[in-house]
């Protein structure tokens, strides 16, 4: 099966974002700035493709997923090269997403992690 994404993609997670208990794909796409995620389903494979925007020119290069708020909702986390950034979008648990906010980095992220770097039991 071939699935349809944004130009150049370059990094992939995979996360329940409707809370179906159905795996979703969310792929990075360089080249033109954007995110998409694939609706999972369990006979007929992904579909229903949303895009989103990492920001004109940021190029996003890396994306991990996580509960970044406590709502128990699945958000998405970007490095941005070209805008010296990490964004994150917040899922409303509902296949749908917040505005993206930006937090620079002072330099050009090409990776991006997930842990809980400060012991709160809170993803960081």
């Amino acid at each position: 099966m071939t699935f349809s994404t944004g130009l150049w993609p370059q990094s992939v997670a995979v996360g329940d974002f409707n809370n179906d208990t159905r795996l979703d794909i969310v792929v990075v796409n360089s080249d033109d700035s954007s995110v998409s995620v694939l609706l999972g389903f369990i006979i007929i494979g992904f579909i229903n493709r949303i895009a989103l925007t990492a920001g004109h020119g940021s190029r996003p290069r890396s994306v991990a997923i996580a509960d970044f708020n406590s709502d128990s909702r699945m958000d998405v986390a970007l490095a941005n090269s070209d805008s010296h950034t990490i964004a994150i979008f917040l899922g409303d648990g509902n296949y749908s997403f917040s505005n993206l906010t930006t937090y620079s980095t002072g330099s050009t992220p090409i990776s991006i992690a997930v842990g809980d770097f400060n012991s709160d039991s809170r993803s960081d």
